[in-house]
């Protein structure tokens, strides 16, 4: 069995409380694993201790297929990112924690600043990881990567009105940008790649044109985007890629109708090239199984491993020499931005001062 986020909140009143209380290790509670695979079995092999801000079951095949190929058992712990970092600040010495893996570099940089993380050396990782994709100490890994693009209402827009991030800012574009809140990790990290490689000043102008633009003020996740610009309520939105293929792969009507009224729009093409962030992970500082993490952490770049996060996930593969799946692939090749992803979170605290300044709420 696997615990979910309402898991964790459940289980305990506080994260204080979770050593003291008495919740539940992972050990405990285990994810279903095959024990009788080709390899041996898992007591033999051991077990690593992953938390995971992942929540997609797809990533249930990973864990079993690493599993059956090594013995080595999953046991599994899900929840939001900021709460699994805290959960592990809280068991302090005692965290039972193998791996922690999160949706956004900025948490990974966040887990890493706290002292969660450790440094790995492993040629496998550093091989198939782009440098851009990794942190240069070995305390992170990016393992799948996910492209934040524009969807646009192809009834109201031509793809040659698109362009760049910036270029909604300008006034013809007033009243039709939807985008989730400053709240979300996925736009602090835009908005800190921005402030990279455009400095601050500019970034604050195209932020400050960006929130005088919005068709309404931010509300719910990346579908509820691409929903509102396939209903007309904008004609644009900044969304992250993987969005659209569900949509699109999706069994109820009403999903495909969405997905059928939009069109998707790389940006920066002719520029520094379309922001990208990774989904990743590393191992925690006292983890009881370290040999065993890197094992897991170098099986999630295997060719295996990343057809899952590509075929299951609509993720592209970390490694180069992989390919998207079709339905991500009909999105057309694109020019990626080479920005160090390790940025967004060195420059996030001024990233989420500034979307302040500016009015995104």
């Amino acid at each position: 069995m696997k615990i979910t986020r309402r898991s964790i909140i459940g289980l305990c009143s506080g994260l204080a409380l979770f050593v003291v209380a008495g919740c539940s290790s992972p050990n405990e509670q285990a994810n279903t694993a095959n024990t009788d695979g080709a390899t041996g079995n898992t007591a033999d092999a051991g077990e690593i201790n992953l938390y995971s801000a992942r929540h997609y079951d797809t990533d249930d095949a990973l864990y079993d297929n690493f599993t059956e190929e090594t013995g080595i058992k999953v046991n599994l712990i899900e929840g939001d990112a900021d709460e699994l970092i805290e959960r592990i600040k809280s068991e302090g010495t005692n965290s039972p924690a193998d791996v922690l893996i999160t949706v956004d570099v900025g948490r990974l940089w966040r887990a890493q600043e706290d002292g969660l993380l450790q440094p790995v050396s492993s040629e496998t990782l550093e091989s198939a990881i782009p440098a851009n994709l990794r942190d240069s100490q070995g305390q992170w890994f990016g393992l799948s990567k996910r492209a934040r693009i524009i969807v646009y209402n192809q009834e109201n827009v031509q793809p040659e009105e698109l362009s760049t991030y910036k270029a909604l800012a300008e006034p013809e574009w007033k009243g039709r940008v939807c985008i989730r809140s400053s709240e979300n990790i996925y736009n602090q990290s835009l908005v800190a790649s921005k402030i990279e490689s455009k400095g601050e000043q500019e970034t604050e102008n195209w932020v400050k044109g960006l929130v005088a633009n919005f068709a309404r003020p931010p509300e719910g996740n990346d579908t509820s985007q691409i929903q509102a610009v396939a209903a007309g309520q904008c004609d644009v939105a900044i969304v992250n890629h993987y969005y659209v293929a569900r949509l699109k792969q999706s069994d109820v009507a009403e999903d495909q109708e969405v997905a059928e009224k939009v069109g998707v729009f790389f940006p920066n093409q002719t520029a520094d090239g379309t922001h990208i962030n990774i989904s990743g992970g590393g191992v925690v500082i006292n983890a009881p199984n370290k040999d065993n993490a890197v094992k897991f952490l170098e099986y999630l770049v295997t060719p295996e491993a990343q057809e899952i996060f590509a075929n299951q996930g609509n993720e592209y593969p970390i490694v180069t020499e992989m390919e998207a799946n079709s339905v991500v692939s009909s999105f057309g090749e694109f020019k990626e931005s080479e920005l160090d992803v390790v940025t967004y979170g060195e420059k996030n605290p001024e990233a989420v001062k500034l979307m302040d300044r500016a009015g995104w709420k």
